[in-house]
């Protein structure tokens, strides 16, 4: 079972997408080649790509979840510009190897990097990025982080539902304590810039909801029966903390852009 089955519907529905002004500092930092060309790993249902589709000519976006893909082929290729390749590929970081002679000029790894076995993806990304190149790792903050009020109330609903820990499916979360820099800075890609990009939403309790099924912290087979019982609990934490059904939130994107040495 993915760590992620249940929640491709609620994945391209509820989770946040990809801001312009972050697609603008993940365009700036790839070279101007022809063909420009992207990876994007763990790609999940295409919000990297689908973000980068008008700066790109080539694509190839990978995940291991094939339904994942199967959602990101439908949202992806009606939009597709005349002239721009794009590759759904069903592999893992650590498995997948591009056709021959194809490097990448940027390569994105969104909200996906703890899953990976990193220093291993770092060194075979080596030989499929462009010697001009770059790897970005970037994220937003996950509401397990409960910066806020509501998302401290939202979290403890789960804890009490699923417990403590932080689910990963049906498995528990590994935290990973070394910064993302810190470990890139270890790797090829050892020239590393921070760009942080600030971003503010408004959310409503079916999207907090639909956000929380797309996790693998909250997935809604994790419930089993309970499901009903914790969307009224949900609902009803939320419910004491507006009355309008609005919930602000600050939050912000941290882009890591490694180069290797000299570029």
């Amino acid at each position: 079972m993915s760590l992620f089955t249940g929640t491709v519907g609620y994945y391209r529905q509820y989770r946040p997408g990809i801001p312009e002004e972050v697609a603008t500092v993940l365009d700036q930092a790839a070279p101007k080649s022809s063909p420009r060309r992207l990876l994007d790993v763990g790609t999940g249902t295409g919000l990297v790509a689908e973000a980068l589709l008008d700066r790109f000519d080539d694509i190839i976006a990978i995940d291991n979840d094939s339904e994942m893909l199967a959602a990101a082929e439908s949202a992806l290729r009606p939009a597709l510009p005349d002239g721009t390749a794009l590759a759904l590929v069903e592999s893992t970081a650590e498995d997948f190897t591009p056709p021959a002679g194809w490097l990448a000029d940027l390569v994105t790894i969104c909200r996906a990097f703890h899953w990976l076995d990193q220093a291993t993806v770092l060194a075979l990304l080596d030989d499929q990025v462009a010697p001009d190149g770059a790897v970005a790792i970037f994220g937003d903050n996950s509401f397990w982080a409960a910066d806020s009020p509501w998302k401290q109330s939202v979290r403890a609903v789960v804890q009490e539902f699923l417990g403590e820990e932080r689910r990963a499916g049906t498995s528990t979360f590994k935290h990973h304590n070394r910064p993302y820099s810190e470990i890139m800075e270890e790797s090829p890609f050892n020239q590393v810039e921070e760009v942080r990009v600030p971003v503010q939403r408004t959310w409503t309790t079916e999207g907090i909801l639909g956000y929380l099924y797309s996790t693998s912290f909250a997935a809604p087979h994790l419930f089993g029966d309970r499901l009903a019982d914790f969307e009224t609990a949900v609902r009803a934490v939320l419910a004491e903390h507006s009355s309008d059904d609005t919930f602000l939130e600050d939050n912000e994107f941290l882009i890591r852009i490694g180069r290797r040495s000299g570029m």
